[in-house]
C-alpha cells in the first residue's frame, strides 16, 4: 500500500460504519471526529462526499493501488460491520457489494467472514471468572483489551467490544442484577463507547497507523500511535468496569450525567495505572494471535 490508499480505505471504513442503517446522530458525530483527527485534506474531502451521498463503492475501490490495499479495505470493512455483533442483512449486502467492487473472489474472503462472525458472536456469560476479586477482573480485562489493540490483525479488534460488554454483564450478575445484552450495550453507548466509533478508531490507530507500513506517513505517529491506542482502550475498559460496578451496586439509579462523570474520573485513574502495567500488556500481546483471541471470546 502507498500513501494514496489511506483516504479511500478510511472512506470505505466510514461507509461500513453506517451500513447497518441504524447509525445514530451521536455515532455519526463520533465517526466524523475520528476521521477529522487524522488531519488529512483528502480524508476530510471524502468525508464530505460520504455525507452528501456522492461517494460510491466502485469509485473508492478504483482508487486503491494494489491487491494488498484492496484486501486491507475489505478486512477493515468486515471488522467495522461486526463491531456490534452479528451483521444484519444491510451489512451483508454492503460487504457483498464491496467484495465485488474490489474484485475479490468469494472463496478468498470466506474465512475472514467466518472468523469475524465467531468473534462478534462472543457469549456474554462465561465460566471461570467467578472467583476473581472484582478489581482484579476489571484490571485483567482492561489489560487484555489493551493487548488486543497491539495485534497487527485487524479482526482482533472485533473482540474488544464483546469483551467489554461481557465484563459489564459479569459485574451486573455479581450484584444480583438481571442483565441482558441490550442493557449492557446501552450503558456502553451512554459512556461514548459506541461500536461503530470504536471500530473506526481501531482503523485509524492500527491499520492506518504504524502497522500498515507507514500508510499515513507523518500524519499519524506510527507505532507510537498504536501504543497510545492501547492505553486509550485500557483506560476505557477499566473505567467501564468500575462505572458498571457503581451503577449496579446502586441499583441502576445513577443518571447518565453521573455515569459520564464517573467514567471520566476512572479514565483518569486508569491513565496513572497504565505505565505500571504497560510492559505486561506488551508481553501479553506477544502471546496472542487470532486463534487465541477466538478461544478467549469463546471462553475456552
Amino acid at each position: 500500500m502507498n500513501q494514496a490508499d489511506h483516504a479511500p480505505l478510511l472512506a470505505i471504513a466510514m461507509l461500513a460504519a453506517a451500513a447497518d442503517g441504524t447509525t445514530s446522530d451521536a455515532e455519526r458525530q463520533e465517526i466524523a471526529s475520528a476521521a477529522s483527527r487524522i488531519g488529512s485534506p483528502d480524508v476530510t474531502r471524502l468525508a464530505r462526499h460520504l455525507a452528501s451521498g456522492q461517494a460510491r463503492l466502485a469509485d473508492l475501490a478504483g482508487l486503491l493501488s494494489d491487491d494488498e490495499a484492496r484486501r486491507a479495505a475489505y478486512e477493515t470493512a468486515v471488522a467495522v460491520c461486526h463491531a456490534d455483533g452479528a451483521t444484519n442483512a444491510a451489512e451483508d449486502r454492503f460487504l457483498d457489494e464491496l467484495r465485488e467492487a474490489l474484485g475479490l473472489p468469494a472463496a478468498s474472503v470466506a474465512r475472514t467472514r467466518q472468523t469475524a462472525g465467531v468473534l462478534a458472536a462472543a457469549p456474554m456469560s462465561v465460566a471461570g471468572s467467578g472467583d476473581d476479586a472484582l478489581d482484579q477482573l476489571i484490571l485483567r480485562q482492561a489489560m487484555l483489551t489493551g493487548a488486543l489493540e497491539i495485534l497487527p490483525d485487524q479482526l482482533a479488534n472485533i473482540a474488544i467490544l464483546p469483551l467489554q460488554l461481557r465484563l459489564v454483564y459479569q459485574i451486573g450478575q455479581r450484584h444480583g442484577q438481571k442483565v441482558d445484552a441490550s442493557q449492557v450495550k446501552d450503558l456502553a453507548a451512554t459512556l461514548g463507547l459506541g461500536a461503530a466509533a470504536q471500530a473506526l478508531e481501531g482503523v485509524v490507530s492500527k491499520l492506518l497507523g504504524g502497522l500498515a507500513g507507514g500508510l499515513l506517513g507523518g500524519l499519524v505517529g506510527g507505532a507510537a500511535r498504536v501504543a497510545t491506542s492501547a492505553a486509550v482502550t485500557f483506560a476505557a475498559t477499566y473505567a467501564l468496569g468500575h462505572v458498571a460496578d457503581r451503577y449496579y451496586a446502586q441499583g441502576r439509579t445513577l443518571s447518565a450525567a453521573d455515569l459520564r462523570e464517573l467514567f471520566a474520573r476512572f479514565q483518569q485513574e486508569a491513565r496513572t495505572i497504565y505505565p505500571k502495567v504497560q510492559q505486561q500488556i506488551q508481553d501479553q500481546s506477544r502471546s496472542l494471535n487470532l486463534q487465541s483471541v477466538l478461544d478467549t471470546v469463546r471462553g475456552a
